[in-house]
């Protein structure tokens, strides 16, 4: 695909054309380019969302996942929760026990505890 081709198709989905968005998803996906995917689901885009969490999370990304949840993305959260327990990272599981988040608490124990 051209950059000519690459900005009628964001240009139609800016214009609300939706088969253009799943195509913009779609071909972000495959070339794991996260800043479109970013683009779309800072949109409102829960597609786009939850393919970039799916990257981000393949790619151990703790500061897109971070950011994700931060932002209110539950998806988002599960995943770096299970990635910071894989990783033992304490500071993160406290930092989610901290704001209230009774899994990222559970975890905490456990990995303390061991």
């Amino acid at each position: 695909m051209t950059d000519s081709d690459l900005s009628v198709l964001r240009e139609r989905a800016e214009n609300g054309d939706e088969s253009a968005v799943d195509e913009l998803i779609e071909l972000a996906t495959e070339l794991d380019d996260m800043g479109e995917l970013r683009r779309l689901a800072d949109k409102g885009n829960s597609t786009a969302a939850d393919q970039l969490i799916e990257l981000a999370t393949e790619r151990g990304d703790m500061d897109e996942l971070r950011r994700l949840s931060d932002g209110g993305n539950a998806t988002a959260t599960d995943q770096l929760i299970e990635l910071a327990t894989e990783l033992d990272d304490m500071g993160e599981l406290r930092r989610l026990a901290d704001k209230g988040n009774t899994t990222a608490a559970e975890q905490l124990m456990e990995l303390t505890a061991e």
